[in-house]
């Protein structure tokens, strides 16, 4: 009995997590890897409990790669440390702070973590720029380490994603600012700030 119900939990912790990333439109390979679930069952999922609802969109093609996304512009290399900082605080990460593990990171184990550092993120950011899709590759990106990595900001040492090849001690856009005197990117209208976040997590 304890086995079925086992694998009766396990089912329903897929199920559930498949239907977080589909209301997402993350993309079926995505949802396997994530879920274990089979393709055909995550299209089956799609079309029984979202398809009629009209709330979500399911995209083709390949999934995001190119990790200098989060590197274009001030506002998305603070939401991208964000977004890090709640991964971080929620057990994402494997190994020493400040080294995740290379290890897979995608599991339905680990689904629940990023499911609460990315909903987190979506309510701590004002207008948040990163999707799912994006998320996953960010995940994935400082689990490698070769393109992107965590590293501290040089004057309050909050948490930040930084380029693994920059040469120069990386800041935060606050600290920045108060370097430069210039203005900064907007804060977020809700609770907290991006340093705020970055620094709980330091």
């Amino acid at each position: 009995m304890r086995i079925s119900d086992d694998r009766y939990s396990r089912d329903r912790l897929r199920i559930d997590a498949a239907m977080w990333f589909l209301q997402h439109e993350a993309r079926t390979r995505t949802i396997r890897q994530w879920t274990g679930l089979t393709d055909d069952r995550i299209r089956k999922l799609y079309h029984s409990y979202l398809r009629g609802g009209g709330r979500t969109t399911r995209h083709r093609g390949k999934s995001p790669r190119q990790a200098a996304f989060f590197m274009r512009t001030a506002r998305m290399r603070d939401e991208a440390s964000a977004l890090a900082s709640l991964c971080c605080l929620v057990g994402l990460f494997d190994g020493p702070r400040r080294q995740p593990e290379l290890r897979p990171t995608a599991g339905v184990d680990r689904a629940a973590s990023l499911r609460q550092a990315y909903e987190g993120y979506r309510a701590t950011v004002h207008a948040p720029s990163i999707g799912l899709e994006h998320a996953v590759l960010l995940v994935h990106a400082l689990t490698r380490g070769n393109e992107l990595r965590l590293g501290d900001c040089r004057d309050c040492g909050a948490l930040l994603v930084v380029d693994a090849l920059a040469l120069r001690p990386a800041l935060c856009s606050l600290c920045a600012t108060d370097r430069t005197g210039t203005s900064g990117p907007p804060r977020p209208s809700s609770p907290g700030t991006w340093g705020s976040v970055s620094a709980a997590a330091s």
